[in-house]
């Protein structure tokens, strides 16, 4: 393991309520910088298999599926053409992230890139072939996804965020 790769094994406190917690407030401090600066902070993520290979980040929009709050989740992504691509890997945790059950809910919804703002999306869960065929540039993009792949409890999520226009 490198200095700045992560274990292969599932680390001990991967379950505990701290992550959790790390892992929403990190993501409410991402948003407001990208928000703030138009993407120039926020936009690339750093941690991980991206401190030596950076990977660009998107903001989604999504709509809770019961409480109808609209939320904002910072999310690395994969162009694939027109679509964009991202993957409900929460960083290898046993439950699937708040917004993807939320786009299941409610598919129509938008995102802001760089220097681009509110691009209308319809967000639907890859289908086990396209998985497939995207998995490997997903890991090719950030090679920690494997690791979460392996420390999961379950199957990660694909999701492909087709546009709307």
């Amino acid at each position: 393991m490198g200095r700045f790769s992560l274990p292969d094994e599932r680390p001990p406190g991967l379950d505990s309520p701290l992550t959790a917690k790390l892992i929403k407030y990190g993501s409410k401090a991402q948003v407001r910088a990208f928000r703030l600066t138009n993407g120039r902070i926020g936009s690339k993520w750093r941690i991980g298999a991206g401190f030596r290979k950076p990977v660009p980040t998107l903001l989604l929009e999504h709509v809770g599926r019961k409480s109808g709050a609209v939320f904002t989740a910072p999310l690395l992504y994969l162009e694939d053409g027109r679509n964009l691509v991202i993957v409900a890997s929460q960083g290898g945790l046993p439950k699937n992230p708040q917004w993807y059950a939320n786009l299941v809910a409610h598919p129509e919804t938008q995102v802001h890139l760089r220097k681009e703002r509110g691009r209308p999306v319809l967000a639907r869960v890859a289908s086990p072939e396209e998985k497939a065929v995207l998995w490997p540039r997903l890991v090719d993009l950030y090679a920690d996804f494997a690791k979460y792949d392996t420390w999961a409890d379950r199957e990660i999520p694909v999701v492909i965020l087709e546009p709307r226009d």
